[in-house]
């Protein structure tokens, strides 16, 4: 019982689609991603089309906790202003992905959208991977463990067990947990750029989880302050949420030019 309610408070996956790829961009590409042991994920991938150095760079995007690929459209849609690319995938048990959601196979998940970009001609050092909330924990394994060229933090707690701490103060949940997304314990050991991106009024992940990762990480490194709710950077200032994007491309174009 107890392991089933900690799995409810971590994961809430939808099967029902909200948007489709063409309220993104009508070049997308729908598709399938052969995951670990044959479980195909649903994912949507845009190319680049900016005109400078931008084009070169993949935005992999780990979304968050709720919903599925198809709940985020104004995300990407932000993002791609940039001139980037961007993958999009589900996790398994998200969306038209099958199998059921776990730690182990959401990192697994990440690492097969990886591989998949990486086998479509991507270099490693033209790959950033982005985490949104719970997508945070995931990118930063990806970080951690594979080449990139740079790691986004969206609104990412410092772990499970932290935040499960501060919800549940009468229980010894840093004892009990079993799912932990340790994105604080990680990034000291991630070498590439990071931008951490809060809110100080995100009604979710408290501030203090995005100022403690961002103290946490290695340089080069930037802070980007969005506005608004947890879900809402994008209505109370969808400028501040597109800056993060071109900050990490900028923080690139700084490193080649040395």
């Amino acid at each position: 019982m107890l392991r089933a309610f900690e799995h409810s408070q971590v994961y809430h996956p939808s099967a029902e689609s909200e948007y489709s790829i063409t309220d993104v961009r009508r070049d997308g590409e729908d598709l399938e991603i052969a995951g670990p042991e044959g479980v195909p994920l649903h994912a949507w991938f845009f190319g680049g089309d900016g005109e400078g150095f931008e084009k070169e760079f993949v935005f992999l995007f780990c979304h968050g906790n709720g919903g599925n690929l198809t709940s985020r459209p104004g995300y990407y849609r932000a993002i791609l202003t940039t001139g980037a690319g961007l993958l999009t995938f589900d996790y398994r048990g998200y969306g038209r992905s099958a199998g059921q959601p776990g730690e182990e196979g959401t990192y697994a998940d990440a690492f097969a959208a990886y591989d998949w970009l990486r086998g479509r001609g991507v270099p490693a050092n033209r790959i950033i991977v982005w985490g949104e909330s719970l997508g945070g924990g995931i990118a930063s394994k990806v970080a951690k463990e594979r080449e990139l060229a740079g790691l986004v933090l969206q609104s990412t707690f410092t772990s499970i067990p932290d935040i499960g701490a501060e919800l549940f103060p009468f229980l010894p949940v840093k004892l009990l947990a079993s799912i932990r997304y340790d994105t604080l314990g990680r990034l000291p050991g991630i070498r590439c750029p990071v931008v951490v991106m809060h809110s100080p009024v995100d009604d979710t992940i408290p501030y203090e989880h995005g100022r403690t990762n961002f103290a946490a990480a290695g340089e080069p490194k930037a802070f980007v302050e969005l506005a608004g709710g947890h879900n809402d950077a994008l209505i109370a200032d969808a400028s501040r949420y597109v800056a993060g994007a071109r900050k990490i491309l900028e923080m690139q174009q700084d490193t080649n030019t040395r």
